[in-house]
């Protein structure tokens, strides 16, 4: 991987591999924050939230005694560093010890404690602790003091910042990898936690041109480490229904500690991996944190088996609706997919309160205090059936606060028969938490503007990731403009409007077949008209605000000489613009370079602008 990593940048660049060197840092296993400071002080400090919106913690980070308040040497008018807030073992330690003798809840780890210590409402409790801040990157710089990911770092140590000393340059993957190597060694006694090593291009300008994919740069690649493993018994084998209807086995494990975190499920991916790896109820098992963080099972230990464990059943219908769960033909390999899927579509209670899950997570709408728990109870008490009804809880105040003191009461009642404690104090916790009801409908309200992207991504069809629902909100500009190119779409192959889809560069066969047959279902029709009766979507900002190409369609043809075509697609996204594969009366400009043939004719036919590709360059501002 990592040797592809160096050769796919070589590609894109179009640059020999010998003349490439990298950074190589330990991966820090802590709480990302943003530290932005004007004239040399510090005036806000954020965590990293989804990469977009974060939460303001600038009192908490003021107390860290690694984050100057004031900039030393001649830091830029403008300077935002970003880095890891982190907890030491032996600090770790002793707010474990702290709290037990409390009698408080235990932190099943550094980076949860460090999390929570960070985000107190008590800023004294943040101070009280020893977290430390690691820094290694920036954001907005109204100048850049280094040309090189290197050079950065020495100027990030040179404004008061503690940089991690492991953090070397290499010149190939052989390099890189022999540092993974000698930091993994050093691993137990650095003091803290890491996962792994990140490895970036030195090369700022180059890091410029290769761009970002999604949120992830073309320029850097973490190198995780092999994750740590447990032995423990598989108690039995629940079968999720996730919101595309897709049933997911879950291993139910008697509690076994695996790299610092009490593990109890773990998850067996679908039913030919449970066949293949024979797993049974009653087994003992492997079990590993996939990347130090998603439980998985690897295998049985044959040995210890028990003679009553009979071979895994997979269900053939819904634990939720009963209906039909079969596992569709893939048109494109004539296989069965690897996932079994109910049939029960908008009658699947399960299907539903997962979209609405999906719908208000972190990377779609985002409603802060709307978890996983409260969409459950709001759909069992049939207050919200689909995502319009979100919208629609104010509305009802008596009937929310009569299902939440039910819900309550409920959870008391558990609390007080398992633990014994004084019911009265669980009460009084709980009476304190009713009062955010008026929060929630605030929360909610908050977000009646939404980003077109993050609405259709909401939407939870299938194949529809984050990525490809920015290059929908790019493309077609609003939710209204969506429906009805799909709907046109869905009259076949031959329509433009198919074939518009099709020339969106990223969508293939499989993503436009998933719209077409999410937004040809009249139910889910009436479902986007119900919810944009209660929202409003915006369009998503363009990348480069003062572009002549933002906003508009770009195809290239044509051999490129001076830039790869990976290159050319990723410029024009940075200014942007919207790649197509086609030619078609909605282009704006076809950049056209030597051997261009039919698009270049079909553009002359329809009057397009025609760049070549010293052109492209020059009105680009590139350099």
């Amino acid at each position: 991987d990592v040797e592809e990593f160096v050769a796919r940048i070589a590609r894109f660049l179009n640059v020999p591999a010998e003349e490439l060197s990298f950074t190589a840092e330990p991966k820090i296993d802590g709480l990302s924050a943003s530290l932005r400071y004007e004239k040399g002080r510090l005036v806000t400090g954020a965590t990293r939230g989804d990469g977009e919106v974060g939460e303001n913690v600038t009192r908490n980070l003021e107390t860290l005694g690694d984050i100057p308040k004031r900039l030393a040497g001649h830091a830029p008018e403008v300077c935002e560093i970003r880095g890891e807030v982190y907890l030491g073992h032996e600090d770790f330690a002793a707010i474990n010890a702290a709290q037990q003798a409390a009698g408080k809840p235990l932190f099943a780890n550094p980076r949860n404690a460090a999390a929570g210590s960070l985000r107190q409402l008590d800023v004294s409790i943040t101070a009280s602790r020893p977290l430390r801040f690691f820094a290694y990157a920036w954001g907005e710089m109204s100048a850049l003091p280094a040309e090189t990911q290197l050079g950065m770092i020495a100027a990030l140590k040179g404004f008061g910042f503690k940089t991690n000393p492991l953090t070397v340059l290499c010149r190939s993957a052989t390099e890189m990898i022999a540092h993974y190597h000698a930091i993994e060694a050093e691993r137990a006694s650095l003091g803290y936690d890491i996962d792994g090593v990140v490895y970036k291009l030195d090369r700022l300008d180059w890091q410029r041109r290769l761009g970002f994919v999604s949120r992830s740069p073309r320029w850097a690649i973490a190198h995780k480490f092999a994750a740590e493993k447990a032995t423990t018994v598989i108690e039995a084998i629940d079968i999720q229904v996730g919101r595309t209807g897709a049933l997911t086995p879950v291993a139910k494990l008697k509690p076994v500690t695996v790299g610092g975190v009490v593990v109890s499920n773990a998850t067996l991916h679908n039913e030919d991996e449970i066949r293949r790896k024979d797993i049974r109820i009653g087994d003992t098992v492997t079990v590993q944190r996939a990347g130090d963080v998603i439980p998985q099972v690897l295998g049985f230990v044959e040995a210890m088996r028990p003679d009553s464990a009979e071979p895994y059943q997979f269900p053939t219908v819904c634990p939720a609706c009963g209906s039909h769960a079969v596992r569709e033909m893939n048109p494109r390999t004539g296989r069965e997919d690897a996932v079994r899927r109910c049939t029960g579509g908008l009658i699947c209670p399960a299907q539903a309160v997962e979209r609405l899950k999906h719908f208000v997570s972190r990377d779609a709408l985002d409603i802060e205090g709307l978890g996983d728990q409260y969409c459950e109870l709001f759909f069992a008490e049939g207050l919200v059936r689909q995502p319009a009804d979100i919208f629609t809880l104010r509305g009802k105040p008596d009937a929310v606060r009569a299902a939440l003191f039910k819900y309550r009461e409920m959870l008391a009642q558990e609390r007080e028969a398992t633990s014994g404690k004084a019911r009265k104090k669980v009460l009084t916790e709980e009476e304190r938490q009713f009062a955010g009801v008026d929060k929630l409908f605030a929360a909610i309200e908050d977000r009646r503007r939404v980003a077109l992207n993050r609405l259709i991504f909401g939407l939870g069809i299938r194949h529809i990731g984050e990525a490809n629902a920015k290059l929908l909100a790019r493309h077609y500009g609003s939710m209204e403009a969506l429906c009805d190119a799909m709907e046109k779409a869905g009259e076949g192959e031959e329509s433009e409007a198919y074939r518009e889809l099709l020339s969106i560069d990223g969508v293939g066969g499989v993503v436009a077949e998933a719209l077409i047959d999410f937004f040809g279902e009249p139910h889910n029709r009436e479902a986007v008209a119900a919810l944009l009766a209660e929202v409003t979507p915006e369009a998503m900002e363009a990348v480069a605000a003062q572009s002549e190409f933002s906003g508009k369609t770009v195809v290239f043809t044509g051999s490129l000489e001076k830039m790869t075509r990976d290159e050319a697609k990723a410029m024009a996204e940075r200014l942007g613009a919207k790649v197509a594969g086609s030619v078609s009366k909605k282009t704006d400009f076809v950049v056209a370079g030597p051997g261009a043939g039919s698009k270049l004719d079909k553009a002359r036919e329809l009057g397009v602008a025609i760049l070549d590709e010293d052109e492209w360059l020059k009105r680009a501002a590139v350099e």
